[in-house]
């Protein structure tokens, strides 16, 4: 039988639309409300491709927290790594856990277009749900991250990016979905700036102009393209974007995996290092803000949520 899943590993776009939303405390309204949100994502992402055409790149991906998922009365078990997250604290740097019950992503190559489909959003979850972040997100240069290195460089690619960000047979009731990871960084872009372009490379471990990565022997082991690689076997499909909010400019870091454990790793090497206190250098310029867990279920489990809850 063919699994519908949701579009996670679509490229990252022009533009996208990050939200946060808590279910306010009437189990009968977010029951209700959810069930209608559901048909609405289904509806946006079959019509968007009629009205834009698949080159347009317009979709929008919602994704469940772990409390979420229980007082919705989503399927039991539950996807087998899904819980709250636990902030992850070193002895320099922390990643911080904050609350989330729906995660919503909406990219398209046109901000107009990722505008249309998050108003349409808003009016169906501001009847059952607290907005408690909206972030708005813009391809920088050439795919580059705002502090100017390309990135992504390490994404999968090809049909790699759904063995690395769709549940497999190992949990077969939610073959197809996938978990959700999300924070929010803000950059102390005049310390950045003020360490010089060789400096700067030294910290990502890669050069700046040309995206070419160090050699073994020269990139430093608390580098970001150091910490952040926990194996060739262990990838997650990235969709972060540069934002700039209220005088913040930082990057949406949003991470869709098969497992939640290749996530946690990462975030260890990162945060805690390997060895311990061998952090990476890039945290000293990019501080986490929020950090939550979803599971984006496949478009069929949210076609049964609305079955049975009629």
């Amino acid at each position: 039988m063919q699994i519908n899943s949701q579009e996670v590993t679509q490229a990252p776009g022009n533009n996208t639309v990050f939200q946060t939303w808590l279910l306010n405390s009437d189990e009968n309204t977010y029951k209700n409300g959810f069930e209608r949100l559901c048909a609405l994502v289904i509806n946006l992402n079959k019509t968007a491709k009629v009205r834009f055409g698949a080159e347009a790149n317009v979709n929008c991906t919602i994704a469940i927290g772990y409390n979420a998922w229980l007082k919705l009365g989503l399927p039991k078990p539950l996807p087998k790594e899904l819980v709250n997250f636990k902030a992850i604290k070193g002895d320099k740097h922390e990643a911080v856990s904050t609350s989330g019950d729906i995660h919503v992503h909406i990219r398209a190559l046109n901000a107009a277009d990722c505008f249309d489909m998050a108003q349409n959003i808003k009016s169906e979850l501001f009847k059952f749900a607290e907005l408690t972040d909206e972030t708005q997100g813009f391809k920088y240069h050439d795919g580059r991250a705002i502090i100017g290195f390309v990135d992504g460089t390490e994404n999968p690619s090809g049909k790699d990016r759904d063995y690395f960000a769709k549940v497999g047979d190992e949990d077969a009731n939610f073959k197809g979905g996938s978990y959700v990871f999300t924070q929010k960084y803000k950059h102390k872009m005049e310390e950045w700036n003020a360490v010089g372009v060789s400096e700067q490379e030294k910290v990502i471990g890669r050069t700046k102009a040309d995206d070419i990565e160090m050699s073994e022997n020269e990139k430093p082991s608390n580098s970001h393209s150091a910490a952040a690689n926990v194996g060739d076997d262990k990838k997650v499909v990235r969709g972060n974007m540069p934002f700039t909010q209220g005088g913040m400019v930082g990057t949406y870091f949003i991470a869709y995996a098969s497992t939640f454990s290749t996530v946690e790793a990462m975030l260890n090497k990162m945060f805690i290092g390997e060895p311990r206190g061998n952090s990476d250098r890039l945290l000293d310029f990019s501080t986490p803000i929020t950090g939550a867990l979803y599971f984006a279920p496949t478009f069929d489990m949210l076609s049964d949520y609305r079955a049975k809850q009629s």
